[in-house]
């Protein structure tokens, strides 16, 4: 803290709290959330936590959701006729595992993972990486899904008949072209991702709340800890947004060439 902050926040707490002014007040609650002691590098450090988190999950639930995605996608387009039995198999385990993840709330998911399946791991901010993850896989395998089964079956065909096998057709034809239509809706679940973070310091992850919550703990003052975090969130937010709305009129000009 500097030094004219320091000789601020001095006079202000020798003050009566009757005596103190609305401006004197808030600059006072101001100095004790991000002043003194160095606090606003606490908030730098649970930005750090968050973005790792987000980092972490987002990867858990790309190839999560492209995994069962392409499952469920190879599922439906077979032939009459001609079904795999062990695809089936497959495709069932996915139907249930994107219908229980959808169907209960994050915070329930994550409570399970740190006080059941992993109550014994002092590794809280991993596990709500995991629990994140898992969580984003289930939706990701909608979106894409939808964005494959939008492609025209046709495109599939043509890759194969060019001697193409399956996996080369859906990564050099299919999913380019599933990737544009499904853009918007993948980066608002990147979005979502990224304040679900949040939800980790209820398992006693370490993140942006984490130490919010620590800062209003030894002040007495939530306000202004809380005000804090949600602002930086907000950056963030619009700085994703910034980044999608650019990465998809990119797309649009590639399509009119």
């Amino acid at each position: 803290m500097s030094m004219a902050w320091q000789a601020l926040y001095e006079q202000l707490s020798a003050l009566p709290v009757a005596d103190l002014t609305g401006t004197q007040s808030f600059l006072l609650k101001f100095c004790k959330a991000f002043l003194v002691g160095d606090r606003w590098k606490l908030y730098l450090q649970g930005l750090g936590y968050t973005l790792e988190l987000t980092v972490i999950a987002l990867v858990i639930g790309i190839v999560l959701g492209v995994v069962v995605a392409v499952i469920r996608t190879s599922h439906d387009q077979q032939r009459p006729g001609h079904r795999n039995p062990a695809l089936g198999v497959l495709n069932f385990v996915c139907k249930v595992y994107t219908t229980v993840i959808r169907g209960t709330p994050m915070m329930v998911q994550l409570l399970i993972w740190g006080f059941v399946i992993f109550k014994t791991c002092r590794n809280h901010t991993m596990v709500g990486a995991l629990g994140l993850g898992i969580n984003s896989g289930a939706y990701v395998a909608e979106i894409v899904r939808g964005g494959l089964m939008s492609v025209d079956i046709g495109q599939t065909e043509a890759g194969r008949s060019l001697g193409l096998n399956y996996l080369d057709t859906m990564r050099f034809i299919v999913i380019p072209q599933a990737f544009k239509n499904i853009l918007p809706s993948l980066g608002n679940e990147f979005i979502t991702l990224l304040k679900d973070t949040s939800l980790v310091s209820a398992i006693g992850g370490t993140e942006m709340v984490y130490f919010a919550q620590a800062v209003g703990g030894k002040t007495y003052e939530y306000m202004f800890p809380l005000l804090g975090i949600a602002v930086m969130y907000l950056i963030l937010v619009m700085i994703l947004s910034w980044l999608q709305g650019k990465m998809e009129r990119r797309l649009r000009q590639s399509d009119r060439r």
